[in-house]
Parts: C-alpha cells; sequence; structure tokens
C-alpha cells in the first residue's frame, strides 16, 4: 500500500515566477527559449500551478534569483529572505574589492550593534 502524499499546489510557485519574469523584462517567450521549454508549458506553471519538472523548477529560480525557502519553508520571515535575496543579488554583480569593501562595512556594522546592545544592558 502506498503511503498518502498531499500534492503540493505550485500555483505560489508559478505566480513567483511569473512576477520575476515581468521585472526582469523578459517575454514568456524568451524565457522558455532560453530554457528549452514551449511558451504554453510555462504560461501552464505560471497561471495554473502546473508542477514542473525537478530541472525546470532549479532552471527558474536560478535565472530569476528566487529562494525555494518561501516555498519549503511558507512559515519563516519572508521579508527577512526577500532582504537577503536582494543584498545576494547585489554582491554576486561585486568585484573582489567591492567584496572586499562590504565585508569591512558589514563587520563595522556588527560591530557597532554589538556595543549598542551592551550599552542598552548597561542602562
Amino acid at each position: 500500500m502506498k503511503r498518502p502524499v498531499p500534492l503540493y499546489d505550485f500555483r505560489t510557485f508559478g505566480q513567483a515566477i511569473k512576477d520575476a519574469r515581468k521585472k526582469s523584462g523578459e517575454s514568456r517567450k524568451t524565457t522558455s527559449d532560453a530554457l528549452y521549454i514551449s511558451p504554453r508549458y510555462l504560461a501552464s506553471i505560471e497561471n495554473k500551478g502546473q508542477q514542473p519538472s525537478l530541472q525546470v523548477f532549479y532552471d527558474l529560480v536560478t535565472r530569476f534569483g528566487i529562494s525555494v525557502d518561501q516555498f519549503f519553508f511558507p512559515n519563516k520571515d519572508i521579508e527577512t529572505s526577500a532582504q537577503r535575496r536582494q543584498l545576494d543579488t547585489l554582491l554576486d554583480g561585486m568585484s573582489d574589492s567591492g567584496l572586499r569593501i562590504m565585508t569591512a562595512t558589514a563587520r563595522e556594522i556588527v560591530e557597532i550593534e554589538k556595543a549598542q546592545g551592551e550599552n542598552c544592558h548597561k542602562t
């Protein structure tokens, strides 16, 4: 006897892909051509929540920089995940010298926030 497994509803995923594709300015044809899938298949994923193959799922989330956390862990703080994804995207476009500057800046912010936290506890 097979264990019953509830089917995952891919409509939220499809909408996220559609939103990201439109935000990037890509047409459905451009995206489908790049992924070697039909525009009709992509439309079904975006509009009807059709379950994509694992490869197409991977190709779509990596193409548009979408975190899968929001789909696999829906109770997590999505806003934080969105901010982190935006920062990751910015960091991906930086040179090594830009990354060194950002690392130093982040370390300084952590130190300042740590010091502020210690000062709050002293009062």
